[in-house]
């Protein structure tokens, strides 16, 4: 996979300048990542951020009673781990790949060499803001919203509004993605199909116009 090109369409890099992208590419390590294998885990010592060129990656932390929370499900194009730049020394996250993936690493020494330029160090900060306005986000909808609604959201942002979706995740790794158990979300699979707006068979989600109707932002 090219880097640049890839980088085109990122949402937080594609906005740098040639120049630092070309600056960017030239740190990148890519590495490929076969499905159920660790990145990293939560508390390794943390020595590089990561751009997801393709697959899904998990990102969870160990709760309550050993009970896996997930944080987020990274999409190709993202960024992730760069907390580690400047909060802590040690990952405060597992990542783990749902399918096989392409990720270039990031080394957190020669990243740091490149925040010397003007602006690729403006272009970052930006990346950062959106990053906490996402977990902000995030928060707020585990505090407010029930499982309904976690998961329209999650389709929506996630896959954006389409009749059908290809989730890439099991049953159980999106349960964990909206915060739920599988039962509770089997529960709510059944209820959707039996009132025909959507339908969860295989690898594909079916879905109506009128699901997506049916919540208002």
């Amino acid at each position: 996979m090219d880097m640049l090109k890839m980088l085109d369409f990122t949402e937080f890099f594609g906005g740098l300048s040639t120049k630092s992208k070309e600056l960017l590419a030239e740190i990148a390590i890519p590495k490929t990542l076969d499905k159920g294998q660790v990145l990293f885990s939560e508390g390794d010592k943390g020595f590089a951020l990561y751009i997801l060129g393709s697959g899904s990656v998990q990102l969870s932390k160990s709760g309550s009673e050993d009970k896996e929370v997930v944080v987020k499900i990274v999409q190709p194009g993202e960024v992730f781990a760069e907390v580690i730049l400047f909060e802590k020394d040690r990952y405060p996250v597992t990542a783990t790949a749902l399918k096989t993936c392409a990720v270039f690493i990031l080394p957190k020494q020669q990243f740091y060499c490149l925040l010397d330029n003007h602006q690729f160090r403006n272009d970052f900060i930006v990346l950062l803001m959106h990053k906490q306005r996402y977990l902000t986000e995030r928060l707020m909808q585990f505090q407010s919203h029930d499982v309904d609604r976690r998961f329209f959201l999650f389709l929506k942002s996630h896959y954006g509004i389409k009749d059908r979706i290809h989730p890439g995740l099991s049953k159980k790794d999106f349960a964990a993605a909206i915060g739920t158990t599988p039962e509770t979300l089997s529960r709510l699979l059944l209820r959707l199909k039996q009132d025909n707006l959507l339908q969860w068979e295989g690898k594909e989600i079916v879905i109506s116009k009128e699901f997506w109707s049916s919540f208002k932002e």
